[in-house]
């Protein structure tokens, strides 16, 4: 038999998972009927759908990135010491274990108690998903390239979301997005509570899937029937209807998200309020103030020819 043009394509998926602790602070302090999910509870629906996807195939591969408030860092694959993998490998030998989902699990757990224990001072309460977006399509990028001849890799980029948008991170998160529908790299988003108008985006852009789930319990339920099959597939299957996508651009002056601003015919930068003095590539205008809007004229109601109705 003749082999087919897939028997040499595998799939990666980078899953970036929302770590604030900020948020998942204060989710366990609200009182709701719904049961609640921890941390905890959800790392382990995550680790449920990585082994899902490595079971697939044995050409699939998974990374794993927690977005933190003070920094990104790979949960797997972990940074090993040189001499360090040989003893580490040994050890799980006898544990009775899949090796692959033994070696995941276990760096997901040590490298997320490290990011915990060691990010005691936090400079800000958003959490850096534009630089958790930038980590994993260079590491996509490093593993297309490490391919070997024959060899094919698709690749998509799955975030969990938890805490809400920053809009100022919203240019680091256009450019993440452009350069993702430029190397033809699907971005699919879960989000956990808040609508994220920026995931929106970049799902609609990259040609992903934008689902928020209406129970956190069911977290594992809707990551296994919604994201575990790749794109090429969820046109086969009943999947979650489309959503209405918010546009809507943020100012470079505020970084708040606006319906109408001023727009600079230079560089393009947005702002909220009108200034004569670009302030990205200080342009001068020759208009001082604000340009009014011009009031539109009405169209005339009677037929060409015709009497004007009475009053």
């Amino acid at each position: 038999m003749a082999k087919s043009k897939e028997d040499g394509t595998g799939s990666l998926v980078v899953v970036i998972i929302d770590v604030n602790p900020v948020w998942w602070g204060l989710l366990g302090t609200k009182q709701t009927n719904e049961p609640k999910l921890t941390l905890s509870e959800c790392m382990d629906h995550v680790m449920v759908f990585v082994n899902s996807h490595l079971m697939m195939s044995h050409k699939n591969k998974v990374a794993v990135i927690a977005s933190h408030t003070n920094e990104s860092r790979f949960l797997y694959p972990r940074r090993i010491l040189p001499g360090q993998d040989q003893a580490v490998e040994s050890n799980r030998l006898t544990d009775g274990k899949y090796e692959q989902f033994a070696v995941v699990n276990d760096s997901v757990q040590e490298e997320l108690k490290l990011l915990v224990a060691h990010d005691h001072t936090m400079l800000h309460t958003d959490t850096l998903l534009s630089g958790s977006l930038a980590s994993a399509l260079c590491y996509i990028h490093r593993i297309e390239k490490e391919c070997k001849a024959g060899e094919k890799i698709k690749s998509r980029i799955l975030v969990i979301k938890a805490a809400e948008d920053s809009a100022a991170q919203y240019m680091n998160f256009m450019n993440v997005i452009f350069t993702s529908q430029k190397q033809n790299i699907p971005i699919d988003a879960c989000v956990l509570e808040k609508d994220s108008g920026l995931l929106q985006q970049a799902c609609d852009i990259t040609g992903g899937m934008y689902l928020k789930i209406p129970q956190m319990a069911g977290l594992l339920q809707y990551l296994l029937w919604a994201f575990l099959p790749s794109p090429e597939i969820r046109t086969c299957l009943e999947m979650p209807p489309a959503i209405h996508v918010d546009y809507r651009a943020a100012c470079f002056c505020h970084r708040t998200l606006i319906d109408i601003g001023y727009v600079c015919s230079v560089c393009l930068s947005i702002f909220c309020t009108y200034s004569p003095i670009c302030s990205t590539c200080h342009t001068a205008f020759k208009i001082k103030a604000a340009p009014g809007l011009k009031a539109k004229k009405r169209k005339k109601t009677a037929a060409a020819g015709g009497s004007a109705p009475a009053r």
